[in-house]
């Protein structure tokens, strides 16, 4: 489903639907954009997340990795974890790029976003609360609900009732319900 979500993003930003950073161009035209925008945007988010622990595990490189191989092919994915790298040492406004990716994603692809996002937090067989809290603080920004956030969440932070925030009814709901 994320593969989908990323192809027609990319399939998008090929006809000038996406800009990570906007050439000043006069009002009247659209903004120039390439299909690395949107990579550029998201390897901006899983860097915070990945630095939201004080620490880069292998495991998460390891699930970018193949998640940029199984979108883009070894070749350039290769380059893209390059990108990653400098992108791991620097620290980015997430409102400015959270922005741009809410104006022009559309929200299913956003909720798709915050799966790959939670994905990553939990490569390692667990969620920090320093990823969890960066992984808030993004939803917020990408204009996710509560409802779509604690749901997607409780896929990956396991406690008594997640099965029931999945499904988006409280414990006492009907077997209906």
């Amino acid at each position: 489903i994320l593969g989908f979500a990323l192809g027609s993003m990319v399939d998008g930003m090929q006809s000038g639907a996406y800009a990570y950073e906007p050439q000043r161009q006069p009002n009247f035209t659209k903004p120039q954009t390439t299909p690395n925008d949107f990579v550029i945007s998201l390897l901006v988010l899983a860097a915070a997340v990945m630095r939201s622990d004080d620490k880069v595990m292998r495991s998460e490189l390891d699930f970018v990795k193949k998640f940029l191989v199984q979108q883009f092919g070894v070749h350039e994915a290769e380059r893209q974890l390059l990108i990653l790298r400098e992108l791991l040492n620097k620290n980015y406004d997430l409102q400015q790029v959270g922005t741009q990716i809410k104006q022009y994603m559309e929200y299913p692809s956003r909720l798709q976003l915050m799966h790959f996002l939670f994905g990553l937090a939990g490569a390692d067989n667990h969620v920090h609360a320093g990823e969890l809290k960066t992984i808030t603080q993004i939803s917020i920004i990408l204009g996710i609900r509560n409802t779509d956030f604690e749901s997607i969440k409780a896929m990956f932070v396991k406690d008594t009732t997640s099965a029931y925030r999945i499904l988006e009814v409280t414990p006492d709901a009907s077997d209906e319900e």
